[in-house]
């Protein structure tokens, strides 16, 4: 009976752990790196890759969740505002709020600080 036991208890495991790590809930394609690049030389090459890469994660999201993982549109939104590109950086912001209420203090914020 313990053998049974065990082995039930451990076919479990391995498909409880096999579903953890199949399942993502965004599409990142190549943000940490585009934007580990971006911090790092601050150049316009990667600030282009970073911004296609923005594109991308907003336009074709493919995983379970189907929408734009937090935090991207704010990020965008900020290196838009960073480079002259106030009223598209602004709409991205407030498409951050939008999809994602809680991050209203921070934004809000930062739109202040833009006015």
């Amino acid at each position: 009976m313990k053998k049974v036991l065990l082995a039930v208890f451990s076919a479990s495991l391995v498909v409880l752990l096999a579903s953890c790590g199949t399942t993502r809930m965004y599409s990142w394609y190549n943000y940490q790196e585009d934007y580990y690049n971006y911090v790092k030389k601050s150049d316009k090459e990667s600030m282009e890759n970073l911004i296609k890469t923005y594109d991308k994660i907003i336009s074709k999201q493919t995983e379970s969740r189907g929408i734009v993982p937090p935090g991207i549109y704010a990020d965008y939104g900020y290196l838009l505002l960073q480079n002259g590109k106030t009223k598209e950086g602004k709409a991205m912001l407030e498409k951050e709020v939008e999809l994602y209420p809680e991050s209203a203090v921070f934004v809000n914020s930062l739109l202040k600080r833009v006015k």
